[in-house]
Parts: structure tokens; C-alpha cells; sequence
């Protein structure tokens, strides 16, 4: 099985009439909102300055592919100061009650255009004493919360600081009273780990600021899996959890899987797709500020239809659709 692209891809891209998203509008986290029936979409955005700034803009639709900018105004910047001022990479979107979770990636300093020979790079020479995540520009992931995309609250790093964790996501409920969350630690991988490459952890809390006892969860598998992360929040659905993950293969492209958890013990992998369902192999995915690049950040189930949302070529947002049904019985035909 495999995931529809839609024909109208990319849905969004770049837009020459506002500086700050004239280079990049890629990699988006999406929700549905049940009261105003649209599918709003979170994206990260970047212009052709040479420090590569990375802020979140947003766009809105009625039928999840025709999309509409909200502003001409990014929708959230990096702060002037602190540890998550070099970009903002990468969102994901649930919700509790009335207020959005947003996770974000995050660096001390800007990127540069990291696609680039040798890209100028806002990174100074720090000395050993410095913090690691200082020395090597190391990603955290941190937690923006709204109620109305208006006013927000910072609220801070979810990952331990002496980590590169750019890929934490949260589920969008809790289960048995604690929040879970999803991770990529770069550095766990070899002796010791588990694994041979970074791989996909995840963590009960009661906190999502608290420090996370992390456990492994799933490791590469596959011929076309390498190192491997979650992509989009899990969704609940009446045989477990479906989570999407990507897997960077040794032909470095990037590839979309999928899982199957235990409704009340996501810890447990039930089921998993033993093939990928979306690869790279439009031009705008192969050829981009990195080439081979399907990378899923949202995900909507609406009337039996799994709306995929991802970033091609690390310069435009697209989407991708499959009957969800269809996917769940893939997937159990796959018991893991």
C-alpha cells in the first residue's frame, strides 16, 4: 500500500511578497478544528537572508488541499535571546481542552544555509567550558501553548539540554493519567543503546517540562530504514495508536512509515508497515536545499480519510491522502 500525493502538489511554498517565508514555507504540523471546520496548517518558514532565520507562519483551508496564508506577519519568531533564538524548525500541533501544543525545534544559534558548501554560520568559537549544545549548535525541542494563535505562552525546553532532540512529539491525550511523548535523541545509538542509529524513544510523564525517562521503542528494521524518527502525533483510532514515523535510508532519502501502538500501553508496538508508504520521487522532493525529502509533520483523520501533511526538498509543503481503514488493515496484516 501506498499514500496518494495529491495532483495540485506543493499546496504552499515559498512567497516572494514577505521576506521572511520567500526561500522556504515546508515541513507542517496540522489540526482540524471541529467548530470552524477547517484544517489549519503550522509551517516552517525561511528568506534568502544568509543567516537562514527560521519562524512558523500559518495557512487555513476548507477542504485540506486549497490553502490561504493568515498574515502577512510570521506567526511566531525566535526570541532576541535564550537557548531556542537560532530557528524554530519543524512544529507539531495537538491539543488539550481549549489550548494548542505546539513543539518546535530549536537551536542557540542560526542554521546558516546549511545546503550551501560553506554556508555562513552564526555559531561563535566557544570555548571548552562552554555547554555542548553551545559548541555544536545542538537542537532542543520546546513547547509554545495558545488558545487563539494571538497571545502564547514560551513555555519551554522539553529536552534535557546535554541532548540533540529535535523530533519530540506529544500525544494528544493523556493515557492512564500521564502524558507520553515521542523523542529522537541523536546521540543513543551504538553500545549501550540498543541500537546502531538513532532511533525512536519514548517517555511517560506527568510533567512536559519534567526531565523524561526515556525507553526505546523502535529501532531501524528495514532495507530502507537507516535512522529513524516519529513524524506526525499519533492518532487514536479503534486498534491503537497509528503513528506515522521517517526513516532516512542509506541512500539518505527520506521515507514515510508506520505503526501500530497499544491503545493503553503505547510503549508496545503492535503492528508496523514492513514497506514504505510515501518516498521521495517528485522533482520538487529530490531537488531542494536537501534532496530526497518526504518529511510528514501533521496528520488529520476526517470521514475515514488520513490527510498526510509534509515538506518536500526542505522548500514546500504537499499533502497526501489513504483510507485510514484501508491503512489499519495493512498494518494489522503486519503484526510486529
Amino acid at each position: 500500500m501506498k499514500f496518494k500525493k495529491y495532483k495540485g502538489n506543493p499546496i504552499l511554498g515559498p512567497n516572494s511578497k514577505n521576506g521572511w517565508e520567500s526561500s522556504v514555507v515546508t515541513n507542517p504540523a496540522a489540526w482540524y478544528d471541529e467548530e470552524n471546520k477547517e484544517f489549519i496548517l503550522i509551517y516552517r518558514a525561511a528568506g534568502h537572508d544568509d543567516r537562514h532565520v527560521v519562524r512558523l507562519g500559518m495557512a487555513k483551508s476548507r477542504d485540506g488541499f486549497n490553502f490561504e496564508r493568515c498574515s502577512d506577519e510570521p506567526l511566531f519568531s525566535p526570541p532576541e535571546s535564550g537557548h531556542d533564538m537560532g530557528c524554530m524548525e519543524d512544529p507539531r500541533i495537538v491539543k488539550f481542552g481549549e489550548w494548542y501544543f505546539i513543539t518546535y525545534a530549536s537551536r542557540p544559534f542560526y542554521p546558516g544555509k546549511y545546503w550551501e558548501a560553506k554556508p555562513v554560520c552564526s555559531v561563535p568559537k566557544c570555548p571548552p567550558e562552554f555547554p555542548v549544545a553551545l559548541r555544536k549548535n545542538w537542537t532542543s525541542t520546546n513547547l509554545l501553548i495558545t488558545r487563539d494563535f494571538k497571545e502564547y505562552i514560551r513555555a519551554g525546553r522539553m529536552t534535557d539540554a546535554t541532548v540533540d532532540d529535535r523530533d519530540v512529539i506529544i500525544f494528544p491525550e493523556k493515557i492512564n493519567g500521564k502524558f507520553y511523548t515521542l523523542h529522537r535523541p541523536m546521540s543513543w545509538a551504538g553500545p549501550g543503546f540498543g541500537t546502531d542509529h538513532p532511533a525512536i524513544w519514548i517517555a511517560a510523564c506527568d510533567d512536559l517540562l519534567e526531565a523524561k525517562k526515556m525507553q526505546l521503542l523502535a529501532k531501524a528494521e528495514f532495507d530502507w530504514e537507516c535512522k529513524v524518527g516519529g513524524s506526525s502525533p499519533p492518532l487514536k483510532t479503534k486498534d491503537g495508536w497509528l503513528m506515522l514515523y521517517h526513516a532516512v535510508g542509506p541512500d539518505k532519502y527520506y521515507r514515510t512509515g508506520a505503526m501500530l501502538l497499544d491503545s493503553n500501553d503505547p510503549t508496545k508496538v503492535l503492528c508496523r508497515t514492513p514497506d514504505w508508504l510515501m518516498e521521495p520521487d517528485q522533482e520538487w522532493e529530490t531537488k531542494g536545499f536537501y534532496n530526497g525529502v518526504a518529511f510528514p509533520c501533521g496528520n488529520i483523520i476526517k470521514d475515514d480519510t488520513l490527510f498526510v501533511y509534509y515538506g518536500g526538498g526542505d522548500i514546500v509543503c504537499a499533502v497526501a491522502t489513504c483510507d485510514v481503514n484501508e491503512l489499519l488493515d495493512y498494518l494489522k496484516d503486519n503484526p510486529f
